[in-house]
């Protein structure tokens, strides 16, 4: 795919199909992400890729508590606006079938890089958008993620994580249900300034 089509259509897909990922599309996937750059060329990140079906139900299960928890009291108000609705409800859907995704990825990052401070994510996000960059290419739905860390402890548990690990996304990767399509964003206008703060050109 040209460059700036896979670049321009990289929306969130939550809505997912269950159909497995051969190892060759995943293998591609995880290399690309590793080309991406970081801080003194560090290469700080690891990948754990979760397909065994009671791993994926167990975190789901965390997924979903997180969910409810932080969105499920402002459920009624974000789908009454039309602003918030559509991003609401695709959001819930994958917290209510995120077990049924076929691939979970989750992205961490040794800890020695978090004396950095919020920095540190300039070391581990490149790599987490060349990986759905990648997705997409080669026409799987991606969407990143972090309500895991609200049974951050569990999930590190579960999947045997050393102490000197963060994680830093959840990635939930599958054939999507959906078209890809440019996603809702402002004008570029309005969000560049030229020189100066404030300072805006036409195109």
């Amino acid at each position: 795919m040209d460059f700036f089509d896979v670049a321009t259509t990289t929306r969130a897909m939550r809505r997912l199909h269950p159909d497995p990922v051969p190892d060759e599309d995943l293998w591609t996937i995880l290399e690309t992400a590793t080309m991406a750059a970081s801080g003194g060329n560090t290469q700080p990140w690891r990948f754990v890729v979760i397909r065994d079906a009671e791993a994926r139900k167990r975190i789901a299960a965390w997924y979903l508590d997180a969910w409810e928890k932080t969105y499920g009291p402002a459920r009624e108000l974000m789908r009454a606006n039309p602003s918030s609705a559509m991003t609401y409800n695709s959001a819930n859907h994958l917290a209510n079938h995120l077990a049924e995704v076929p691939v979970l990825i989750l992205v961490t990052i040794r800890k020695d890089n978090f004396r950095n401070g919020p920095i540190a994510g300039a070391s581990i996000y490149p790599a987490v958008q060349n990986l759905m960059l990648a997705a997409r290419a080669l026409g799987y739905g991606t969407t990143l993620t972090t309500l895991h860390k609200l049974h951050d402890a569990e999930v590190k548990e579960l999947l045997g994580l050393p102490e000197d690990q963060e994680t830093m996304a959840l990635i939930p990767l599958g054939k999507p249900k959906g078209k890809f399509a440019r996603p809702p964003r402002q004008p570029v206008e309005r969000v560049v300034y030229w020189e100066k703060w404030g300072e805006t050109r036409a195109r």
